[in-house]
């Protein structure tokens, strides 16, 4: 349902909150190594995360991103930075007109599950999600 680009911000952010409750600011190698994606890809998504300030960063040797330890960042934070509102509001066969009043074949089944996607994203923290990476509950990569 998510943008590719979108998929691996999510990973992202979740490994970097991750080790920032270990202290640890990992940099870009780090990062595309812990979530399986391709450097040049990880850099520009997490830039975009950066300059939006959505993760932190610092520069230097010793430099890397992080989140504050008491983030509340959610799910629907990153979607927007990285996609924008659309898979909240736009149609899901993207048809340029779809409405309650003109809908898409799909729109009344879809709308059930986009308001339980937007839900999730605007209620689940990135925090309540890296608590369970550290905990061995999840994983972000085989």
């Amino acid at each position: 349902m998510f943008s590719k680009a979108c998929e691996y911000g999510i990973r992202s952010v979740l490994f970097i909150a991750e080790q920032s409750q270990l202290d640890r600011r990992p940099n870009i190698v780090e990062i595309a190594k812990a979530v399986d994606s391709p450097e040049p890809f990880t850099a520009k998504i997490c830039q975009q995360l950066a300059r939006s300030g959505i993760i932190l960063s610092k520069k230097g040797p010793n430099g890397g991103f992080y989140l504050e330890k008491k983030s509340k960042l959610t799910l629907a934070e990153i979607v927007a930075c990285i996609d924008g509102d659309s898979i909240f509001k736009g149609c899901s066969l993207g048809l340029p007109e779809c409405s309650s009043e003109h809908p898409c074949p799909v729109h009344d089944q879809f709308n059930d599950v986009r308001e339980g996607l937007k839900n999730m994203c605007e209620n689940t923290t990135v925090m309540q999600l890296s608590e369970k990476l550290r905990n061995g509950e999840t994983f972000l990569k085989l």
